[in-house]
């Protein structure tokens, strides 16, 4: 528990998580399922250091949560932006790369990592999301969620059973004939460490889901209480983890008023038996049998979801399923598009989610009350 000595003293404090988030009905019943712990006010951020870069404004926060490494974060405003902005907080995917946090979303010049251009290369088509939207008019907030980044776990040394499987990594790694880097061996090991992250969870009263809403939380706390931000105009969106991430504090925050959820939705009968080990515990959250479909009748959001027709992480018949069940439930508040793409976010989707955004966080004498139909998009 590298770092996060004070997690279960913090539990402690907070009582069983189970039930005590705020909220009534269906949030409360997913936050007590979840085990959310409440963020309580929203800590108050030091601002670390800014620079410009393409006409964006790149603003380092730091924030310090109850328990745990303090929160490293970044606000992307348009370089010459006056007065309060639509402000979204994007989330980002989990990627498998514990050690990069929300650094992967954003292009900071020369200071930009490898790591965080391959990420984007990869599953962003090349793009810093979070540059890009900034561009159009909007407050990004992009924060280091519990276990990535900044809030990632201390693994020197790793426990006996992460120290294992890097092992078994290592000798892979030395038969291809590579040699890792730093960053490599801690997300293999950070992989394994999951696992005890999410026993370390249930044990005292939460889940792994519940550990990174409460996250969260605390950040959208930061980005309303933000000068450059509108609290009267608040999105959240992300892909793939992300994407579930987005879903679930649409869900819990009445005041979000739009949602972008990207390469992931499903229905839970549809991952059994082959695509369960495909996924991470933030997706095996325990959602109180709730579907995900259903989380999107809970709070106020306008919800966009996006489908890529070739993941190899999502049966087609699951996806269809979960579309139906949503357009269903949340008739004129959600739209849904398909993408014929694999596990990613390419242009094509952020440029619909940027458009989707803009139009649903409009200021209320701009707002025009209807939802997109639901769409094909190659």
């Amino acid at each position: 528990m590298g770092g996060y000595e004070d997690w279960p003293a913090f539990m402690r404090r907070a009582g069983s998580a189970r039930g005590l988030a705020p909220g009534a009905g269906s949030r409360a019943r997913l936050s007590a399922a979840l085990g959310v712990p409440s963020p309580g006010a929203a800590p108050a951020p030091e601002r670390v250091a800014s620079t410009k870069h393409d006409g964006v404004t790149v603003t380092e926060l730091r924030w310090q949560l109850a328990f745990g490494p303090a929160t490293r974060a970044f606000l992307l405003t348009p370089e010459d932006a006056t007065g309060p902005l639509p402000g979204v907080l994007w989330l980002s995917c989990h990627g498998g790369r514990k050690h990069l946090g929300a650094e992967r979303l954003l292009d900071r010049g020369p200071e930009t990592s490898g790591p965080a251009r391959d990420v984007q290369d990869t599953l962003y088509g090349g793009r810093a999301v979070a540059n890009e939207l900034a561009r159009r008019g909007f407050a990004v907030l992009v924060h280091d969620a519990f276990s990535w980044g900044s809030r990632r776990f201390g693994l020197d040394p790793a426990p006996w059973r992460t120290a294992e499987a890097v092992d078994g990594r290592r000798a892979r790694w030395a038969a291809d004939g590579h040699r890792p880097t730093a960053e490599e061996v801690y997300d293999a090991a950070a992989a394994d460490h999951e696992n005890t992250i999410a026993k370390a969870a249930l044990m005292l009263g939460t889940s792994y889901a519940g550990m990174v809403a409460h996250d969260d939380l605390a950040a959208l706390g930061v980005l309303r209480s933000l000068p450059e931000a509108d609290p009267d105009r608040l999105g959240c969106a992300g892909f793939s983890g992300g994407g579930g991430r987005s879903l679930v504090l649409a869900a819990l925050v009445p005041a979000v008023r739009a949602a972008v959820v990207c390469a992931m939705m499903t229905t839970t009968a549809s991952l059994f038996p082959a695509h369960v080990d495909a996924h991470s515990w933030l997706l095996a959250g325990p959602f109180g049998g709730l579907e995900f479909p259903e989380l999107a009748t809970m709070g106020r959001a306008r919800l966009l979801v996006q489908f890529a027709a070739r993941d190899p992480l999502f049966p087609p018949a699951g996806m269809r399923d979960a579309e139906r069940m949503l357009l269903e439930l949340a008739p004129g508040r959600a739209a849904t598009s398909w993408h014929d793409t694999e596990h990613e976010m390419g242009l094509v989707a952020q440029e619909e989610a940027f458009g989707f955004l803009a139009d649903s966080l409009r200021r209320d004498d701009e707002i025009d009350t209807k939802v997109s139909p639901a769409t094909e998009t190659a």
